[in-house]
Order: C-alpha cells, then sequence, then structure tokens
C-alpha cells in the first residue's frame, strides 16, 4: 500500500495543473464532505483524471487520517481492496481526532479488465464508512452512491478574427489547451515563446488536438524536432504521430496510437464498426446527417467518450469522433480496405442532405436549413473534395451548385468562386454545357458578393452565352437578373433596367416568384437610381409581398434594406429605421455574414442620424461590420467606404479617443449574432412632436443629466464612473434616480428618452 510519501511514479510528474481550476475546486468540496462515500473522475483516457486526482489527493491529504494510493490495473488491487484488514490501524497519536479517523482511497485507471473487480471491491468498502474513495475511470462504475466529476478536454481556440488576420498572443494565452501547450514547449525548449508568428500554428496544433491535455502535452514535446508551423502539416491527417512521451508513464500515455488502441479496447464488433464508419466524418456532425437515430452501439461510443457532443443546433447534437480514436480508426479502415466505401457512403449521404434541402431554402423551411447546412459545413466540403478525388465531375458540380445559397449566407465566397472556376473553367472536366452554364452565373454571384461587380457581369454574360444553346428559358431568365443586378451595382442603370424588365416579365409568366420578386427589387433600385421613387416603391412593395407570401427570408430582408434607402430619401428615418430592424431580425434568424455587414453599416449611418447620443454603439457596429466582412474576404464599395470613413473621422472627434478606443475594440470582438443585437437594442427613433419634456422639467439635478447622457450613450456604470470620478456605487444610485423620473424600466428607454431631449 501506499501512503502520501510513497505516491507511485505511475500517476505522472507533480507538474501544475493547466486550466483545471474549477474542476479542482469541486473535487476538494465533494471529498470534504462528510456525506460523500465514492467521487468518480470520468473522462476520455488522456483527459488528465490521474493527475487531476493526485493533485487534489496531495492539497488535502493531510486532513484525512490515511491516504492511500492504488493503481487498479494492478493484478493484486481487488483482492487487497476487498480484505478490508488490508488497511491499517490508524496512527494512536491521531485516532482521538473526528477527521483523523477518515481513510483517503485514490484508485485510479478502473477500466477494461479492472472495472468488475474495482467495483466489487468498492462495494465491499461500502461497509466501512471510514473510506472515502476517489476513483479515476473512462465511464462510470455504476455503484450506488457514486458521485460523478466528468473531465472534459481544456478549451481550444475559436476561430481568429477577421480571417486572415494574425493571432493575438495575448489573447491565445488565455485559452487553457494554448497555455498547456506554451508551459510544456518551454520545458522541451526554453527559448519557446508565444508570438504573432508563430500563435496561429500553436492555435491550430491545440484545435486539431481537441484539447486534449496528453496530446498538447506531445506535441510540445516534438518542438524539439519541428518549428511550430510545420507541426500542424504532420497532424492535420493523421494525429497518431505523436509519441515520445516519459519513459515512466503507463504505455498509454507514451504515443497517441497506443492511447487509442486502449481506447478501443473491449469494443464489440458492431461499436468498432460504427467507429470506423464514423472515423470519415468532419467534427460536428448531426445524428440524422450520419443516420445514427436508431444506432444503439451510439451510447456504447458516447459512454466511452469515443464519440463526443462539440455543439448543439436547434436541438440536434452535433457529434465528433475523438481524437485520436479517430486518425487510429481511419487508419484501421484504410488497412481493411473499406476507407473508399465509407467515403463513399459519406459523400452520397451529403448530396442526398444539400439535394433534398433545395425546396426548402427559398421558403417557409429556409431558416432550419440554413442553419443545418452551416453546422454541416465542413462535410458537404469534404464529400465535394471525396467526389472531385475519385474524378466524379458532374457529381462535384451538382453539389456545389446546391451549396449556392448556403455558401452565400455563409460568407464561403472565395471558396466558392474557387470551385466554380476549378468545374467549369478551362482545363477542368468535361461538362454538359448546361452544367457549365449555372457555373459561370454561380461564380458570377460569388463575384458581385466579392465587391467586384464588373467581374459579375462578365461572368453573367458567359453564362448566359452558355445558356444559349442549352434552351433552359427559365434559367436563363434567372441569369438575366443577376446581370441586371451585377449591372446595377456597376453603376450602369440603363443596361440594369434593359435585361431585369425582359428577366421580370418572363420569370412572372413562368410562375417563378421568388426569382420574379428579386428581379422587381433590382428593378426598383433602377428606378430609384434614375429618380422614379414612385415607381420604385410600387415595384418594391409587390416584392416585398411577394417574399413575405413565399416565405424567403433572407431576400425579403434585401428588398427592405431597399425600401430603407427609399425611405431615407424620402426623409422618413423611422420608417428606414423599422425596415432595417426587420432585415437585421432575419439576417440573424439565417445566420447571415455576406450581406450583413453592408446592413450593420446603412443602420450605423441611419443611427448617427436620428440618435447622435448612442456614438459608442455606433462605433462599436462600425467595426464589428469590418471585421465581419474581413472574414468573408469582401471588399467594400467607394461609395460606402467613403461614407463609413467619413462616419469614423466624425465619430473619433466627438467621442473622446479612449471612449472611441474602447468602443472600437468591443465592436472587433463581436460575433456576427452579437452584433445584430448590439443593433436592435439601440432606442428606435422618435418625431419630435411626441418627445417628452426636457430633463430640467423633470427635476433631474445636472449630475443626473451627465449620467443619463452617458446611459444614453452605451456606457457601463463602470465606465461612466471613470469618467465623472464619483463610486460606481453612486452612479447606480443615479441611474435609478433618472430611470424613476423619466418614467423609464430599462437603460434602453432612458437612451430613447434622452435622444428625445435633441
Amino acid at each position: 500500500m501506499s501512503t502520501m510519501g510513497t505516491l507511485p511514479a505511475a500517476l505522472g510528474p507533480v507538474t501544475e495543473l493547466v486550466g483545471r481550476e474549477l474542476e479542482a475546486a469541486m473535487l476538494r468540496e465533494r471529498l470534504r464532505d462528510p456525506l460523500v462515500r465514492l467521487v468518480t473522475v470520468t473522462g476520455r483516457a488522456g483527459v488528465g483524471k490521474s493527475r487531476l486526482a493526485l493533485e487534489v489527493v496531495r492539497e488535502i491529504g493531510g486532513e484525512f487520517g490515511r491516504v492511500e494510493v492504488r493503481d487498479a490495473g494492478a493484478p493484486d488491487t481487488p483482492s487487497a481492496l476487498a480484505d478490508l484488514a488490508a488497511l491499517p490501524a490508524l496512527p494512536a497519536h491521531v485516532e482521538g481526532r473526528q477527521e483523523s479517523g477518515r481513510v483517503l482511497l485514490l484508485l485510479d485507471g478502473c477500466d477494461h479488465e479492472a472495472r468488475p473487480g474495482a467495483a466489487g471491491a468498492l462495494e465491499a468498502l461500502a461497509g466501512d464508512p471510514r473510506v472515502v474513495v476517489l476513483a479515476t475511470a473512462v465511464e462510470p462504475l455504476g455503484v450506488y452512491g457514486e458521485l460523478l466529476l466528468p473531465l472534459n478536454p481544456l478549451p481550444v481556440p475559436g476561430p481568429v478574427r477577421g480571417g486572415t488576420a494574425a493571432a493575438d498572443p495575448h489573447e491565445l494565452q488565455e485559452v487553457a489547451s494554448v497555455a498547456l501547450f506554451v508551459r510544456r514547449a518551454r520545458a522541451a525548449d526554453p527559448a519557446f515563446a508565444l508570438t504573432p508568428e508563430n500563435a496561429g500554428a500553436v492555435a491550430e496544433i491545440c484545435t486539431l488536438l481537441d484539447g486534449l491535455p496528453l496530446a498538447v502535452e506531445l506535441a510540445a514535446r516534438r518542438l524539439r524536432l519541428l518549428p511550430p508551423h510545420l507541426l500542424p502539416v504532420r497532424l492535420r491527417d493523421r494525429t497518431t504521430v505523436l509519441s515520445g512521451g516519459p519513459a515512466n508513464a503507463p504505455g498509454r500515455h507514451r504515443s497517441l496510437a497506443a492511447l487509442a488502441e486502449w481506447s478501443c479496447r473491449g469494443l464489440d464488433a458492431p461499436a468498432r464498426a460504427l467507429l470506423e464508419r464514423l472515423s470519415v466524418y468532419e467534427p460536428g456532425f448531426g445524428l440524422s446527417a450520419a443516420g445514427l437515430s436508431a444506432e444503439p452501439a451510439v451510447d456504447t461510443l458516447m459512454d466511452r467518450g469515443l464519440l463526443v457532443v462539440v455543439g448543439e443546433e436547434r436541438g440536434e447534437l452535433r457529434l465528433a469522433v475523438s481524437e485520436p480514436v479517430r486518425s487510429a480508426a481511419r487508419d484501421a479502415l484504410a488497412e481493411a480496405g473499406g476507407e473508399d466505401a465509407a467515403r463513399d457512403a459519406h459523400a452520397e449521404r451529403y448530396r442526398t442532405l444539400v439535394g433534398s434541402a433545395q425546396a426548402g431554402l427559398r421558403g417557409t423551411g429556409q431558416e432550419h436549413l440554413l442553419r443545418e447546412l452551416a453546422a454541416e459545413g465542413a462535410n458537404v466540403t469534404a464529400a465535394l473534395r471525396w467526389l472531385r478525388e475519385r474524378g466524379d465531375a458532374e457529381a462535384a458540380a451538382a453539389l456545389v451548385l446546391g451549396c449556392r445559397l448556403p455558401w452565400l449566407v455563409q460568407g464561403r465566397l472565395r471558396e466558392g468562386l474557387e470551385w466554380c472556376d476549378e468545374l467549369a473553367g478551362e482545363g477542368g472536366p468535361a461538362l454538359p454545357d448546361a452544367v457549365r452554364a449555372r457555373l459561370a452565373d454561380l461564380s458570377g454571384a460569388f463575384a458581385l458578393a466579392l465587391g467586384d461587380p464588373q467581374e459579375a457581369v462578365r461572368r453573367h454574360r458567359h453564362a448566359l452565352a452558355l445558356g444559349k444553346g442549352v434552351g433552359d428559358r427559365r434559367q436563363n431568365a434567372l441569369v438575366c437578373a443577376h446581370l441586371g443586378a451585377a449591372l446595377l451595382e456597376a453603376g450602369d442603370p440603363p443596361g440594369a433596367r434593359a435585361v431585369l424588365v425582359t428577366a421580370h416579365n418572363a420569370l412572372e409568366a413562368m410562375g417563378v416568384t421568388g426569382g420574379a420578386a428579386a428581379a422587381a427589387a433590382s428593378l426598383a433600385g433602377v428606378l430609384r437610381a434614375e429618380g422614379d421613387r414612385r415607381r420604385a416603391q410600387e415595384l418594391l412593395d409587390r416584392a416585398v409581398e411577394a417574399l413575405r407570401r413565399s416565405r424567403d427570408g433572407r431576400g425579403l430582408a434585401g428588398a427592405l434594406r431597399r425600401e430603407a434607402a427609399l425611405a431615407l430619401e424620402g426623409d422618413e428615418p423611422a420608417r428606414a429605421d423599422r425596415a432595417l430592424r426587420e432585415a437585421l431580425r432575419l439576417y440573424g434568424s439565417v445566420g447571415e455574414r455576406t450581406e450583413l455587414p453592408a446592413l450593420l453599416e446603412e443602420f450605423s449611418l441611419l443611427l448617427m442620424r436620428t440618435a447622435p447620443a448612442q456614438r459608442p454603439r455606433t462605433v462599436r457596429l462600425l467595426a464589428a461590420a469590418d471585421t465581419l466582412r474581413a472574414a468573408t474576404g469582401a471588399a467594400v464599395q467607394d461609395e460606402w467606404r467613403s461614407a463609413a470613413e467619413r462616419a469614423r473621422t466624425d465619430l473619433g472627434a466627438r467621442l473622446d479617443w479612449t471612449d472611441f478606443a474602447l468602443a472600437w475594440a468591443e465592436g472587433v470582438r463581436m460575433t456576427a449574432s452579437e452584433a445584430v443585437a448590439e443593433a436592435l437594442s439601440a432606442p428606435a427613433p422618435s418625431r419630435r412632436a411626441s418627445a417628452g419634456p426636457a430633463p430640467e422639467d423633470q427635476s433631474l439635478t445636472p449630475r443626473q443629466v451627465q449620467v443619463a447622457l452617458l446611459v444614453s450613450e452605451g456606457m457601463t456604470n463602470r465606465q461612466i464612473a471613470a469618467r465623472l470620478d464619483i463610486s460606481e456605487w453612486t452612479v447606480v444610485n443615479h441611474v435609478r434616480h433618472v430611470m424613476r423620473r423619466l418614467g423609464c424600466s430599462s437603460r434602453v428607454q432612458v437612451a430613447g428618452a434622452v435622444g428625445r431631449w435633441a
């Protein structure tokens, strides 16, 4: 038996815990509870269960009369534990104390062959009230009274803001998996430091390894042989190449291949077969997408930590085969000669998923389908690559064409353009003219979204030329509508009118409601450019009504943006505000990325006009728009660039430099959904006639007026306290008085009331 002075080396070296502060605190609290008899730390192999348990035992072991540490995998463990006489008497000098009568038993590695014996031993130990057991296992032991502490991998970095921008080392250092990598890397190479040059590679390494602590540590040791920027290349296809664990560690901790083999030990044939089939899926697949709804082996894999939950989308779990098990299972599948068949089945499943979604993408199912396809985006791309690899160009083209709306919504513009060019360009595979025409048209849509209307015009015209020989009137009319929209953006309203009138009439005659409505909205833009606001409004009203009936939320949002522009020209800011807010809600519901930045800028410019007190919020929205657009790779037209620049210059002149910089930094960090919420929380404009009394008529003190104005600018209590050099509690009291005297129930209402003072 082991006491605190002779803890076994198999439990690993004494190293500091990284990113486990919360779990360690919870475990200490449970072990100190006099009513707790058994705590099992669960989690997949390599997640750090033993290290956490040992560290907590080191910290609080002195609070127990005796500490015993056992490796449950040792051959003699079950019999020794079952024999309660094997627990020696407690030292005489501590037996008189209440706490000294407790024995803390750490039972490590209760898995596989050791599991039945460990469970039996724990049941036997239940009869001795002295004993508190801390066990570690991949799965719960299933013993009565067992309390569980699940241990997950460490958090990994999110996507880098702005797409190609360099990762910020200071921000990354706060991510637990990166912090662990850096510490272990310095142990292998004392000169290592996280820099702007290697931060992106380190973030990718931690993400590829799922934040699994053992894998991260093995990767950090590899820096003795490979520089950080080359290590991700080695890991992208197979993480099982990592090895070189400490010689005194258990065999499963010396390489990821050994860890994967140990993790899968004891799986029955159906579970192993399912694991291999799922190994070709990219992380984030859904149960239904993978055809797992009725698979009994799913629970087995999830209990063992081989299949893990990585998210949720509208009530459906998103799953992944955990690394390094996924790499090992793919190796086994390839060795057995089954990888091609598995990848064929995977590609066919996602071809079916995308194909079956087409009917609903322009109607009532749009929101759900767009979000599902976004969640399955990595697997759709994997299926597309496999179709290209096996030479099925027509199937690949069909899949790309089916991704038209999903990729436009997701902002995958450059990627979409490259796929179209690869499949339909010169030197590409032989495809029917009808397919090449549709790919050329789609490439024009991507070019327009990327901010190059001239290139979009060229591509749409090429699509029309290809389509003339095909004779598909419906498709040619749609291409004409797309060409007209591109011509309008390119600054050619007369050319746009010519093709849009033809396209609109043809699509209406054929009953293509959505296409006709989109053409009408574009034609309304032409009429507005020509100064015919009345006819533009009539046409736009019909388009909006048609899009509402068809439940095409994204198309409706685009039409509402045109309606807002017309309203502003007619000096109707309240109507413009309503239209833009509805568009924001629609874009938020479908997860829009491509058109959202421009909408945020349009809303920001309106906010500057109608609510000048909202300057910090306006800065945040402009910063968010800049960052979100950069992530798509799109360029902004000169007209809007100059308008946004003027807005930023004006805001910078009117705000304190520190406040402007803080608001800009906050906006840069916003996600798309956060930016939408930020915009929608701004007070709506009101007519001056309906404005409430001025602050002095409502008995506000000068200090309360100052506080109200700063609240209306979106400042927090802490920021207001710093600005006015008063305590935060004083600010809280002032805000309460302001809300009571103005009859407001929220800070948003205070902002609205202040906006009406101007």
